[in-house]
């Protein structure tokens, strides 16, 4: 991007920009929509193509620019954003019908839901650049990126490349577009721009917050401070070298990095020695009070000139003599909150480390971790038990639960089953409106062709004559027949008698008393060889129900007296035929 990508002051100039990049996108986004799924799968197939060629580069410009993390981490979160993500949003039908629903006869469409107010952290800036475009125009939403003011070059950059791919692939002009001119004031104009539909956020909580006051629907993930826990029958040596792996990726710049170790009293001295061989310096008590002053400001936030450094650089910022082969700090400590400092997330390779008596216990203080600052967001449990990891399952506020993994990678579906993804919805435990893992899914409004399934006219006789499966309690059909024939009697009207068949009731079959069926046609041979059925003088809704049960039609004429409810089910299922109709043997 050209030399003018620079933080506005005043906020005016940034303002502008945004109300302009906004109304472009929104006239870009009717030409997005109208793109089939070949060209919409073209376009972003091309985009990542663009992004995995140019991974090292972008990371070496990120970190460069930043100062924070590290190059060969930040090539394989560009990587995974280019290859992993792409590799599963790419069979993902967006265009046209998505699915039908047969047995309900609904048909569900997919509509995008329009342009997007995407706001990128300079922690991750390249990665996050490239998964958002991705997300987006695979969803037919025009982009317009507000980057952090510490990664403005970075994350222009990025925009400026994969947008002549997506461009040169059939993407409209001004599909996507990146702001140069950046402060507060513009992206908060951006967010509330009435051109913009849905807000994907990822930065700190005052962002996040401002994207859910913007008056949009909105995406936003905050901070994690996830917290792993080793339980006694854990794998120690696999458990300490996940949690080491997944803290130092990147030096700890994902949110969803591990923050705290906690470890059950039993095994903990196990930790402690698998941790100092592995690379882990444990601080004393006066240690870990001069990094508490160091790492974390007043304000409760880590120190900007800390975040997404090394073990080593952290450690002589705060003059703590440590091991050259240092890869992560643990500070014991006896509590949650803020009189302990280093209990909130670091963003860094520093952990807390807690001793418990047992999984209980574990699971108490892991519940207070979450809650000082990671509510909904991640956390880890290492074990062999499958009963306490259930119960961890069912008891953590943390929708996003791995079991002997790394949080940092297992989070983002690096190595689990969960949907790859760089935004974590941390659901309404974290006061975000998902709890899963961002895809283009979100990008997308369905909306369905329902077909008649309930005709208006049966929901009324329905509602006249309700069916029932059975007879009310105490009311057999038998004695329902019975009450019948002693009611038409009165009228002059006689049953007569036809031949008995089998009731499915073998107290019925028992009885002396005529079936309620008896009047159900049954056939008769004819001198002539054909098959003539008997007609009937009375029908009442039981008959016909008997009657669809056993596949017969029933024998009427004009003569036949059929009650409202029997008439209604007979003509809804054609179970009635005329005495003049004959059948041929």
């Amino acid at each position: 991007m050209p030399d003018a990508a620079q933080s506005s002051n005043d906020g005016s100039e940034s303002i502008a920009q945004a109300r302009v990049l906004a109304t472009r996108a929104f006239t870009a986004q009717p030409k997005l929509a109208e793109c089939d799924q070949e060209t919409v799968d073209r376009i972003v197939g091309q985009v990542a193509s663009v992004a995995a060629q140019h991974s090292e580069a972008l990371a070496e410009l990120a970190v460069k620019e930043t100062g924070y993390g590290i190059v060969s981490d930040k090539t394989k979160k560009n990587l995974f954003a280019a290859q992993t993500i792409y590799d599963f949003i790419r069979p993902m039908k967006t265009v046209g019908v998505i699915r039908q629903l047969d047995d309900r006869r609904v048909v569900e469409i997919a509509e995008p839901f329009g342009v997007v107010a995407a706001i990128v952290p300079s922690t991750n800036p390249t990665s996050t650049t490239i998964y958002k475009l991705l997300i987006a125009l695979k969803a037919r939403c025009a982009i317009v990126i507000s980057p952090h003011p510490t990664a403005i070059r970075s994350i222009s950059q990025t925009v400026e490349l994969l947008t002549q791919a997506a461009v040169d692939a059939g993407a409209p002009v001004d599909a996507i577009s990146c702001m140069t001119q950046v402060s507060l004031e513009g992206t908060q104009a951006l967010m509330q721009q009435r051109e913009i539909s849905v807000i994907l956020a990822t930065g700190g909580m005052g962002l996040v917050r401002a994207a859910y006051s913007a008056g949009k629907p909105a995406y936003g993930v905050g901070p994690g401070n996830a917290p792993a826990y080793i339980e006694r029958s854990a794998d120690v040596n696999k458990a300490v070298s996940d949690i080491i792996a997944g803290k130092t990726f990147d030096n700890g710049l994902l949110c969803s990095s591990e923050n705290s170790v906690v470890v059950d009293r039993d095994i903990s001295e196990a930790v402690r020695g698998q941790f100092t061989e592995q690379g882990g310096y444990f601080l004393n008590k006066e240690e870990t009070e001069t990094l508490s002053r160091g790492l974390i400001t007043p304000e409760g936030l880590p120190n900007p000139k800390l975040v997404g450094r090394s073990a080593t650089d952290i450690a002589k910022h705060s003059g703590i003599n440590v091991p050259s082969d240092t890869k992560v700090l643990l500070a014991p400590l006896a509590g949650v909150g803020r009189d302990y400092p280093l209990s909130i997330e670091k963003l860094c390779p520093v952990l807390s480390f807690y001793t418990v008596t047992d999984w209980r216990e574990g699971c108490q203080r892991c519940q207070e971790i979450l809650r000082y600052g990671g509510m909904g967001h991640t956390m880890a449990i290492h074990s062999q038990n499958d009963k306490v990891i259930l119960e961890f399952g069912l008891k953590k506020p943390a929708f996003r639960i791995l079991v002997n993994t790394p949080t940092t990678l297992g989070s983002i579906g690096m190595t689990t089953g969960l949907d790859p993804s760089m935004t974590l919805g941390c659901g309404g435990h974290g006061g975000n409106i998902t709890s899963d893992n961002i895809s283009p899914r979100h990008l997308i409004n369905v909306k369905r062709l329902a077909y008649e399934t309930k005709p208006l006219r049966l929901l009324e006789r329905s509602k006249r004559n309700p069916i029932q499966s059975k007879p009310p309690s105490g009311l057999t059909a038998q004695l329902v027949s019975t009450r019948v024939d002693e009611f038409l009697k009165t009228r002059g009207f006689q049953r007569q008698a036809e031949p008995h068949l089998p009731s499915d009731n073998a107290a019925e079959e028992r009885s002396d008393s005529p079936s309620p069926l008896a009047s159900v046609a049954s056939p008769s041979e004819t001198r002539s060889g054909q098959i003539e059925i008997q007609t009937v003088d009375f029908v009442s809704e039981e008959d016909v129900r008997r009657a669809l049960s056993e596949s017969r039609h029933i024998m009427i004429d004009d003569n036949t007296i059929v009650t409202p409810a029997a008439q209604d089910l007979a003509n809804q299922y054609g179970v009635f035929e005329h005495s003049t109709d004959t059948r041929s043997s």
